[in-house]
Formats: C-alpha cells, sequence, structure tokens
C-alpha cells in the first residue's frame, strides 16, 4: 500500500515530538518530509541559556541528530525555509523552488522574539533571544564588548542576562513591571528574586520604559528611558515577547488570529492541514511553554498514528524555573482575587517563601521561592480539585510524612507520591510511569530514565525529583553504579573530582565552579547545590559565602520541622550536663510558649517540641543559650558517662573530656551529621561504640574508635588508636574529622567513608604522618574560629518579620 505522503514545517521540539509519538504507533503509514529553515537537526530550544553560559555545547542539546532522520526514513531539508502552501494543489514550496506534495500538513512554525517598534530598534547589536544564531551573536558580542542592555525581566530576558553577566558583560536589565518574572511571580518572590540577582551583580531598572535606542555609525550604543536616563549599550537583547509565526498560514487563506486557529483535534480550518506549538490559538490560547506543547503532541501523534480521533482541551500549566540558581515554581491563580484565602510562609533570610492560593478549601494556585520541592504535590492537589480542609494546616509544609535527619529526605518524599503525580511536566511523565521503567529496564542512573522516559531531557528543573524517585525505587542500587559516578545529571564530575578542582583552582562561588567545571545543567540541582555549597565553606572557610538557597531546609529554619507543621528547638547542653538555673529557664520557656513535650533526647539534651515557627527568635532570645544544631549536617551532640567524679567504675573524667571536645567541635559543619560520645570505663555506658567518634577511658588513657553508626543499620565503631592525655584526644580525634570534611561526599557518613577509603589509609594520614595531624587539627581550628552561633545570628531587629509564617 502506498504510503501518504506527510510534511512538517518547521523542525523544531512541537513539531518532531509528533513525528515521535506518530512513529511509535506506525512506522510505515507516512512518507515523511521536514523543511526546517536552520541547518541542524532538532535542538532543545530551552537549553540555549546553558549554551550562552558556556555550560553546554550545541551537540549536548541536539534531541534528534541527522541519523535519527535517516533511520525513520525521514527525508530533512535543512536550511531551507518554506516559502508557500498552495492548498489546491496540496504542495508546500520551499526557498530553493522545490515543489513537495503532501496528503496531510503539519504546520510547527514556532514563534519569534517581538522587538519593540522603538526608533533605533533596526541598529546592528540589537537582537532577540530565539535560537542558535541570536546565541552565537551574543556570544560574540560577549567577546568584544563590554555592555549589554537586556529589555525584558521574563524569563528568557534573565537567562539571557546571567549568561551574558558570566561572559563578563556588564548587565542591565531593563523591565515595564514593577516586579520580575510578574507573570509567572506574585511581588513578594518577585522582591526576593530582585534582592538575590542584584547581589550577583545584574543591574536592574524595574518600572522602566524604552524610549528609544541610540547608536553611531549603524550600531547601537546605548538606551533611552522615558525618564531620560541613557544606558551605555554595545548590545542590546529584546526579550520582551514572542509572536507566533502563522504568516505562512495566513498568506495561505487558513484562519488565523493571535495564532492559527486550530480545533481539539489540532485541525486548522482546512480538514488536511494541522497545526501545533507556539504557532497555534487554540480556544483562544497560544502557550509559550514546553508542556502544553508536548500534551498537542502527543495527541496529534496519536490520532495521526491511527489510535483515532483524541482531542486537546487544554493545559493547566505550571512554570518550574530556576534563575542563577534559585529555585522557583508557580501554578493556576497564584495572584489569588476574590473569595480566596492566602496561606504564606516568608523568610527572606532563609530564602524561602511560599504562598498558597485556597477558594472554596480547594488549592487553585501556588508560588513557590527557593523551596520547590513540594511543587509536584500542590500542582496535582490542584488539577484535582482535591478538597484540602484535612490539609489546611500542614499545606505548606507538603504532604503528610516523617521529615527524619537521615539524609534520604527527598527520596522518602518521592516515595510518598502517588503514581499519578507528574513528575517531569514538560514532557507528562508521572511517577508511576518512571517507576515502571526503572523496573523494567533496570534503569539505576539519572541519565539512563532520561533515554527511556525524557523525563527531565528538556527543561532539566525535574532533575532533582526525577533523581529522588530514582532513589526511592532501586533503594541501596542507587549506590552501586560504577565507580565514576559523578555527582549528579548536571555534571560528568565526581565528588572527589570537583573538591579537587575547588582546591586547586581556588573556586569560592556556586557560580565560579559550575563555570569552570562545565556544569551541564544552569545553575545545578538540589542535589548538587547543597554539595558544592558544603564543599566550598568547608574548603575555604571565611573566603567562600555560605549560600542559604542551597541549604536543605531545616538548616535554613534552624530547628526540624515537624509532622505537624511546627518545630522542634534542642539548645546545647555541653556533654549532656546543665543546671537548675538553666533547667528552670527551659521550663519557663516552654510555658510561656505553650511547648507540646520536652523530650529527653538520645543525645542527653532537651528537646522542646510543638514550637510554632513565628515564636522561634523569641524562644532562642530568652533561652539564652547556645544552638545544639539538632537539624545540622554537623556536629549534633557529645554524649558522656559521669566518670570517675561519681562513678566507682570510672577511669578518667569523662563528663569533662565530652564538654572540651563538644567545645572544640562547636558549630562544625560537615558532609553528614557527626555524634560523639565519651565513656569513662570499657563499661561503655555512654555507646561510644556506635558513634562517629567514640572515645573510652581506660586506666592508662584514652581509647579511640571511629566509624560507628547507631542509625537504621547498626555499625560498630573500630578502633583507631590509643593515647595518654586530653589533649591527645582532642588533637587526634580533630584530626580525624577535619580529615572526613576534607575528603567525604556530601552525606556520606563517617562509617561509609571509612568504607570507602579504608582504615589505613586513615591512620596513614593522621596516625603515621605527625604533621599532616597537626595541619588537620590546625584547618579545623581555623575553620571554626569564625563559625557564628546559628539562632543568635538570626536574632536581628527583623526576626519577627522574617519568621512570621501563616497568615490566612
Amino acid at each position: 500500500m502506498q504510503k501518504q505522503r506527510l510534511v512538517l514545517i518547521g523542525n523544531g521540539m512541537a513539531g518532531i515530538r509528533t513525528l515521535e509519538e506518530i512513529l511509535k504507533h506506525d512506522k510505515e503509514r507516512y512518507a515523511i518530509t521536514v523543511i526546517g529553515d536552520e541547518p541542524w537537526g532538532n535542538y532543545n530550544r530551552i537549553q540555549l541559556s546553558p549554551i550562552l553560559a558556556g555550560e553546554q555545547k550545541l551537540k549536548d542539546i541536539i534531541l534528534n541528530d541527522l541519523d535519527w532522520y535517516a533511520e525513520h526514513g525521514i527525508r530533512l531539508i535543512k536550511g531551507c525555509a518554506a516559502t508557500r502552501i498552495d492548498r489546491e494543489r496540496r504542495e508546500v514550496y520551499t526557498a530553493a523552488g522545490e515543489a513537495i506534495g503532501y496528503d496531510k500538513l503539519l504546520i510547527a512554525t514556532g514563534s519569534r522574539p517581538f522587538m519593540l517598534p522603538v526608533p533605533g530598534s533596526d541598529l546592528d547589536g540589537v537582537i532577540g533571544f530565539r535560537d542558535i544564531k541570536d546565541t552565537e551573536k551574543m556570544i560574540v558580542a560577549a567577546a568584544l564588548h563590554r555592555h549589554a542592555v537586556v529589555i525584558g525581566g521574563g524569563l528568557l530576558g534573565l537567562e539571557a542576562a546571567h549568561g551574558l553577566k558570566l561572559r563578563g558583560m556588564d548587565v542591565t536589565v531593563i523591565h515595564l513591571g514593577d516586579w520580575l518574572l510578574n507573570r509567572q511571580l506574585d511581588d513578594t518572590a518577585g522582591r526576593l528574586l530582585e534582592k538575590s540577582l542584584t547581589e550577583r551583580g545584574l543591574n536592574l531598572k524595574l518600572g522602566a520604559k524604552t524610549q528609544e535606542l541610540i547608536g553611531e555609525n549603524g550600531h547601537v550604543t546605548g538606551v533611552r528611558l522615558e525618564s531620560g536616563e541613557v544606558i551605555a549599550a554595545d548590545l542590546v537583547v529584546m526579550a520582551v515577547g514572542i509572536v507566533p509565526n502563522a504568516d505562512l498560514a495566513r498568506d495561505a487563506g487558513l484562519e488565523v488570529s493571535n495564532g492559527i486557529v486550530v480545533g481539539d483535534t489540532l485541525a486548522t480550518s482546512d480538514a488536511h492541514i494541522y497545526a501545533v506549538g507556539e504557532c497555534v490559538s487554540h480556544r483562544g490560547v497560544s502557550y509559550g511553554l514546553v508542556a502544553p506543547l508536548f500534551e498537542m503532541a502527543k495527541v496529534l501523534g496519536n490520532q495521526l498514528g491511527g489510535c483515532g480521533k483524541q482531542r486537546y482541551t487544554g493545559t493547566t500549566t505550571s512554570t518550574k524555573l530556576k534563575v542563577t540558581g534559585i529555585d522557583l515554581f508557580s501554578a493556576g491563580e497564584f495572584m489569588g482575587g476574590e473569595g480566596c484565602d492566602e496561606i504564606v510562609l516568608s523568610d527572606p533570610a532563609g530564602g524561602v517563601y511560599k504562598r498558597l492560593i485556597v477558594r472554596d478549601n480547594k488549592l487553585v494556585g501556588a508560588c513557590l521561592y527557593g523551596d520547590t520541592s513540594d511543587g509536584a504535590w500542590y500542582f496535582q492537589l490542584l488539577r484535582q480539585e482535591r478538597d484540602v480542609a484535612d490539609l489546611r494546616s500542614q499545606l505548606l509544609f507538603g504532604p503528610p510524612r516523617d521529615l527524619g535527619d537521615t539524609g534520604t529526605s527527598g527520596a522518602s518524599r518521592a516515595a510518598a507520591l502517588p503514581d499519578d503525580a507528574e513528575i517531569c511536566g514538560c514532557n507528562g511523565v508521572t511517577k508511576g510511569v518512571l517507576v515502571k521503567a526503572i523496573k523494567e529496564k533496570g534503569l539505576f542512573t539519572v541519565d539512563d530514565v532520561k533515554k527511556h522516559t525524557k523525563a527531565g531531557a528538556s527543561c532539566g528543573s525535574c532533575t532533582g525529583l526525577v533523581e529522588q524517585v530514582l532513589m526511592s525505587t532501586v533503594g541501596s542500587s542507587f549506590q552501586d553504579a560504577p565507580k565514576r559516578k559523578s555527582m549528579c545529571g548536571c555534571t560528568d564530575h565526581t565528588h572527589g573530582e570537583v573538591r579537587e578542582a575547588i582546591r586547586e583552582q581556588h573556586l569560592v562561588t556556586l557560580a565560579d565552579t559550575m563555570k569552570a567545571l562545565h556544569w551541564k545543567t544552569p545553575d545545578g540541582c538540589p542535589t548538587c547545590r547543597p554539595a558544592l555549597n558544603y564543599y566550598l565553606i568547608s574548603t575555604w572557610p571565611g573566603e567562600a559565602k555560605d549560600d542559604p538557597q542551597a541549604r536543605l531546609v531545616n538548616e535554613r529554619m534552624h530547628a526540624n520541622v515537624q509532622k505537624d507543621s511546627t518545630f522542634s528547638v534542642i539548645p546545647r547542653m555541653w556533654g549532656g550536663v546543665t543546671s537548675p538555673a538553666e533547667l528552670r529557664k527551659i521550663a519557663d520557656v516552654a510555658d510561656k510558649f505553650n511547648v507540646k513535650m520536652v523530650k529527653v533526647t538520645g543525645g542527653q539534651r532537651l528537646d522542646l517540641l510543638g514550637v510554632k515557627k513565628e515564636d522561634l527568635p523569641q524562644m532562642w532570645r530568652e533561652l539564652d543559650m547556645p544552638c545544639g544544631m539538632g537539624y545540622a549536617k554537623g556536629l549534633r551532640t557529645v554524649k558522656t558517662c559521669v566518670g570517675k567524679q561519681f562513678c566507682r567504675f570510672g577511669t578518667q573524667d569523662s563528663t569533662g573530656m565530652g564538654i572540651a571536645l563538644e567545645k572544640a567541635f562547636d558549630r562544625m559543619w560537615a558532609p553528614h551529621k557527626v555524634k560523639l560520645a565519651v565513656s569513662g570505663c570499657p563499661r561503655n555506658c555512654a555507646e561510644a561504640g556506635i558513634k562517629d567518634v567514640g572515645i573510652i577511658a581506660v586506666d592508662s588513657g584514652w581509647e579511640i574508635y571511629i566509624g560507628g553508626n547507631g542509625g537504621i543499620k547498626t555499625e560498630v565503631a573500630e578502633f583507631f588508636t590509643k593515647v595518654k592525655t586530653e589533649e591527645e584526644v582532642l588533637e587526634y580525634s580533630g584530626a580525624v574529622l577535619q580529615l572526613y570534611r576534607e575528603e567525604a561526599h556530601y552525606l556520606e557518613r563517617t562509617v561509609h567513608y571509612l568504607g570507602r577509603v579504608g582504615l589505613d589509609y586513615i591512620k596513614a594520614k593522621v596516625l603515621d604522618d605527625a604533621t599532616n595531624r597537626k595541619a588537620l587539627w590546625a584547618r579545623l581550628q581555623l575553620a571554626l574560629a569564625g563559625e557564628p552561633d546559628p539562632w543568635q545570628a538570626q536574632l536581628g531587629e527583623d526576626a519577627a518579620a522574617r519568621f512570621t509564617d501563616l497568615t490566612v
């Protein structure tokens, strides 16, 4: 049977995705011709920003190389535009003069940048940001010139500004709106973004209108604002919106409004012609996000692939973005309005803002800044129109779950998501589809998951969530990847290579590190950012700036979030020792703030449970005790027994030793939580044998054990050495911990670090090399010398406002 002739005008993401869907169902139905005006295969336009930023190359964003077209028998006419459609003869004419006949025609011509109709817009050096050519022009301009102006503070404009800044240009962003990303964020989130971008060196002009572009000898030299201010500019990037490429359809007599008008079957006013992507107008709406475009492609691909007529009825969109490393999410009616309640969490210092919009006990909108880990869950609630009355008190903190600090909370969250939860909005991939592919195809890496499901392969913002689903599905097998396992899908470098580069190249910021190591995903993901932040501050203490955006949530709050949305507060008690006065103070504070429970912890501290977030600063102030860091990847506690001071079996002053250790290592950040214990005799009442560092007193001194773990799988610590004096205990223990701090992978417990490098290696570095041991101990003391108390650091004049979290 003779194949039908299917011609696709446009070699972009929406059109080629439609072909992929058709080929899934029937590879023999059509003789396919693709006409594209660019000289390469289909590429990921969403990833143009990483190319501009120098993080990726063109080859990294190609979705379908030329071999793909050949393998599927598709004729690709590249670098040659379609110029005319003759509907009567059913032919498409190209710029080369060729006439190509069709039985079915698919138009996927996308969109073009809207260029402001102001004087000077035709000057050299004034461009849009839409394709590879635009990107290449910007890269060349950055190498030759200094001053760039980006007109438009939307996503595309900020991505352009970020990339040009990374390439060394002085960049000014002119935005007509009162806040950035005003179509994706509310004003509060927009102001937080403004502050962060200003700190990163971008110049922002908000509420500003461009009057004209000025130039000399035909090249742009500046931008004049309506206020009269002139901003120097060697390059001007217009990023103020897009216009559907509908001229070809209009000239052919098809119905066109703000795009090519299509019905629910994606057919145009001509039954032989279909259209998908940014060039269309469906029910009066033109979409600029990739998720609805791919949804259109799936519907039309199924239909043309012989699966019967299907209908596209529109898309409820969510936007998950990452701008210079800051995670952003919005969905639905996030601006609120009449009849809506607003549930708001605002912690500007911690870099977290959440605004949820509820109407008639249903979530109708969400805007998240900084912490977007629950965006998929909110979007699911929004689409399902679920009654959230029973969840309202904890809605801000995501799905009900145990937020125990096990280092795998992301995987636990992913495990709690239902199978129909959408993980990748761009490609419409649900958790159930991911889990099925992982199990059936034996997938163990994020790259494998991307290849087989396309989840995370478009904008990349869901990469962290994809990894969490993978971890929750394969469990320990996730760690059984080849020894050369990269940190995450954002880079090919291992943890060790990243740490070495930070040391050798003296890298002190996340941005510099990602640029130097050619990060694939713009600004990283939830897996690599906390790791990079730790590596930087532990390698260059006092020089590398701690980035709160890269911290885990509990570390931003400086308290542990509980499942009822309250907090747990643990003040530090040196060596587990307290006093009547301290106990009275804790009791008074517990009464004043209606603490639900006061619990003695396993580390011999008092845990105040059920504290409201807005009460945290005042509670810290009235406790006037050091922060116990019970939430931290760092030193938690030093557990002690009473030792020889009171116990008839005690051989040494274990309590005094424990206090000395805790004070020496106080405020120590680490790859994971660290717990110590000191026992006054071999009876080991303080359980020193299952701690990261355990000290056991004997008649002639102290025995040091390392690598214990009392967690899910109990690990007995290994004997390390025996010393005589308290000073040696501090030096040897400190050297071991500093070696762990400098070499362990982020979220790697001491037991796993020990298993990876071997006990003999650590002995060689600490026991056998006295010079190195003393240097390690000195570096730890230097790193801790400038560390502030986390609670005291939060008690500024604006503390109350920053910790006010819930208003309805």
